[in-house]
């Protein structure tokens, strides 16, 4: 801050000297060309386009205040020595004195022009060293690596353009960054003008702050300390430099997160399916085991039940690794159905037989509709999705409570609805639950899974030129209900997913 205001000292004082010693100059000037012209017996003409060339001179090299000295000085001489009566500020007659108005008008006239293109000159001066010095600040941000914003991000700033500090809030992270040394809150200041939603110059403490905006989204904000006059002009710049920078380290950081995900999802499919492919012998081996047991007789009555206990075990287990190795497949894949006619009314009746076995604890009620209901489908994508949606509702509702399937003909499309009470989702997690591998954190808590079976659902549902959605309004009832819709009078083929 110190050597900023020395710098600014020094300025002034080069500034104030410059008029002072044209005008002097000036002065000088016109009271040589008095004498010169005197002695010579000029005439008022002569003498006054001299004096207006003096003028013109010393204009160009002062302000308007002073060259206003200068031209009436020269009016003053000029009337005295060469507009009768002669040594004497008076004027006999009226064309003398529009002559000596019409010379300060011209002088006072030239002397506005070349004053504000001097001004115009030098303001486009100090543009083009800000340019220079942002191109330089471009170039040197630009060349370093995307890392997360820090002080190293920031010191440019400093370096180039000689200011005290710099900071910068990042909204996304809620962090405050700085650079050099700031004795008038800068950090404060910074983070009350994101707050506010306003930019502020403070040129008494020598304060700019701008808020940091990507197209209508404010991203953060940056503060500058100990900045020039005129900063207010290439702070506006800086801030949008500042904020592509940055939007740019969080698109090279989401990449490399987005990147990373894929890769994991690849081996958790890879480990899934060779964990579901080992369990496949095994569990064949132990049914077998089981099965030539129960047959050979010479068992007693415990024993014989526990073979059956042990058959109908591993008979679910493998069932249940058959669907893993199905769906992890159908993750890895594209869908293409291979459609006949299908009846739902069986198919559902059918799977509830089934979950009634496994989950005795839970009754599941099927509101069968009133005729046959049959859909043009893949009778085996169809029982995986809404057995999918069966397991889940037995899975996460409480022991004791009813899980309810209702099927009907809605609108050409033929709908099953399958609800279960006694949980709830997550507002946070409603949106991401569709999502491969995702499992919301209540989820992880109640029960196992894989976090691939509604995603593999809803990419059936979609093949079939349907949709999986969940009922929102189910949730504000208390209970969780999710609709599996597919077309039942034609195949919308543009919705059916690539082949399989």
């Amino acid at each position: 801050m110190k050597g900023v205001a020395m710098r600014a000292s020094r300025a002034a004082g080069s500034r104030f000297r410059q008029p002072v010693v044209s005008t002097s100059l000036a002065i000088i000037g016109v009271a040589f060309v008095t004498a010169l012209c005197y002695r010579l017996h000029a005439s008022f003409a002569i003498a006054s386009f001299i004096y207006l060339l003096v003028i013109i001179l010393q204009s160009m090299a002062g302000d308007f205040l002073y060259s206003l000295v200068v031209s009436f000085v020269a009016v003053a001489c000029l009337d005295y020595l060469f507009v009768d009566p002669l040594y004497s500020l008076a004027v006999a007659r009226g064309v003398d004195t529009i002559a000596l108005l019409s010379f300060l008008t011209t002088a006072l006239v030239i002397t506005t022009l070349v004053s504000r293109l001097r001004a115009e000159a030098e303001s486009a001066h100090r543009r083009q060293g800000h340019l220079d010095r942002l191109y330089r600040l471009s170039q040197q941000l630009l060349a370093m690596k995307p890392e997360p914003p820090g002080t190293k991000f920031l010191e440019p700033f400093c370096g180039v353009f000689g200011i005290t500090a710099v900071c910068m809030f990042d909204a996304d992270t809620v962090e405050l960054h700085m650079a050099g040394y700031s004795k008038r809150g800068l950090p404060d200041r910074t983070r009350d003008a994101y707050v506010s939603g306003r930019d502020t110059d403070d040129r008494a403490s020598g304060i700019s702050v701008r808020r940091l905006q990507v197209e209508s989204r404010t991203t953060g904000a940056i503060g500058f300390e100990g900045v020039e006059e005129d900063f207010d002009l290439i702070s506006g710049p800086l801030a949008t430099l500042a904020a592509t920078l940055l939007e740019r380290t969080r698109a090279v950081r989401e990449a490399s997160e987005s990147a990373a995900a894929a890769q994991t999802e690849v081996y958790r499919s890879a480990v899934l399916d060779a964990l579901a492919h080992e369990f496949k012998t095994p569990l064949a081996t132990i049914l077998a085991a089981a099965g030539g047991l129960r047959e050979a007789g010479f068992l007693k009555p415990n024993q014989l039940e526990m073979a059956e206990m042990v058959e109908t075990e591993a008979a679910r287990l493998g069932g249940l690794t058959s669907r893993l190795l199905r769906m992890v497949r159908l993750d890895r894949e594209e869908v293409r159905p291979r459609l006949e006619v299908v009846d739902v009314t069986s198919l559902l009746a059918q799977l509830i037989a089934q979950y009634t076995r496994r989950s005795p604890d839970r009754r599941i009620c099927f509101s069968r509709p009133p005729e046959p209901l049959e859909v043009q489908a893949d009778p085996e994508l169809l029982r995986l999705a809404v057995s999918q949606l069966l397991e889940n509702a037995c899975k996460y509702s409480l022991p004791g409570s009813t899980v309810t399937i209702h099927a009907e003909e809605q609108m050409k499309c033929m709908a099953i609805r399958v609800s279960n009470s006694g949980s709830s989702i997550a507002a946070r997690d409603q949106r991401r639950i569709f999502d491969r591998f995702y499992r919301g954190a209540d989820a992880s808590h109640l029960a196992p899974g894989s976090g691939l079976g509604l995603y593999v659902a809803r990419k059936i549902a979609t093949a079939h030129g349907g949709t999986l959605d969940l009922d929102s309004q189910g949730q504000l009832n208390g209970d969780i209900t999710f609709r599996f819709a597919i077309p039942n009078l034609e195949i919308k083929t543009d919705h059916v997913v690539t082949t399989n």
